[in-house]
């Protein structure tokens, strides 16, 4: 018979993690209230990436790039941090965070999807179930709505930008597959981050310039700290932790409550209301979810 690992201090701390980024939802969206999306998310990376850096320098997780490596890393790291974020920042703006929980969670059926598409990895009958009730949900959250779904509306725009934020995601998760066998999670995660410092601070420059920095309450700032020192910079390096300890699968298997964890802290902190039907979408969203990623 095969021994089960017990629940650990590693499963703790992967919990911890998937609290962080679930929560990371409603702290965004009550901050975007007083700080502009643009300045939000340069401020969150620009911390992330000083707390990241201080790990490789701590434990001296020094690396060189190879010439060859230089421009597709690049490449890479605007796609993956300077559009996806862009999407994610703008779309959550326009949107609901409990919204934004669930639709952001589809990022394995979209990495399910163009792996099969692009001969990475065949389907399986169970993924392709998951990827139906995937969209089905999708499609029920943003059609279920009180009100009429319109071009003109803002929360369709905001859903529309966040499901094409968890398509670049999945498309930058796969092509990063191939990265993680020269470089160390840590180090693959401090050259990504820092791009999306460097770039997303760079089109933040004119918002920042005409933002009133003392009209900002405490608890916005509060949310730029916990949006990047724990959402992107601690919860990924738990993350990594996790992979490394106790592999991918288990590791992986506690994702799946962030957009359930993400969409009951947009409800009861925010208080925003979704009908009946949308809850329904959402729990055929996430078991479609829960199916892909198995």
């Amino acid at each position: 018979m095969k021994k089960t690992t017990p629940f650990n201090f590693v499963d703790f701390t992967l919990f911890v993690a998937v609290l962080i980024w679930a929560l990371n939802f409603t702290v965004i969206k009550a901050s975007l209230e007083e700080i502009g999306p643009h300045t939000f998310n340069a401020l969150r990376f620009l911390l992330a990436a000083l707390l990241v850096w201080m790990f490789i320098w701590k434990r001296g997780d020094w690396f060189k790039i190879p010439v060859r490596h230089l421009l597709p890393l690049f490449l890479l790291g605007l796609f993956g941090n300077l559009l996806y974020q862009w999407l994610f920042i703008v779309g959550i703006n326009f949107t609901f965070a409990a919204n934004a929980a669930i639709m952001l969670g589809t990022i394995p059926i979209w990495v399910a999807v163009v792996s099969h598409l692009f001969a990475y990895e065949k389907m399986t009958r169970l993924k392709a179930i998951g990827v139906v009730l995937g969209f089905t949900g999708v499609i029920v959250i943003i059609t279920g709505g009180d009100n009429p779904v319109s071009f003109s509306s803002e929360s369709f725009l905001g859903d529309m930008l966040i499901i094409v934020a968890a398509f670049v995601f999945g498309i930058y998760s796969i092509y990063s597959k191939s990265y993680l066998s020269s470089y160390s999670p840590l180090q693959f995660s401090g050259m990504m981050i820092a791009i999306g410092a460097f770039s997303l601070t760079a089109i933040a420059i004119p918002e920042m310039y005409a933002t009133n920095w003392t009209d900002i309450s405490a608890a916005a700032y509060g949310g730029v700290i916990y949006s990047g020192a724990l959402s992107i910079g601690l919860a990924y390096l738990i993350w990594n932790n996790g992979l490394a300890r106790v592999g991918a699968i288990r590791t992986s298997a506690y994702q799946n409550l962030v957009p359930v964890l993400g969409l009951a802290f947009g409800v009861l902190l925010l208080n925003e209301q979704l009908n009946l039907l949308q809850y329904t979408g959402s729990a055929i969203a996430v078991a479609g979810i829960v199916l892909t990623r198995r």
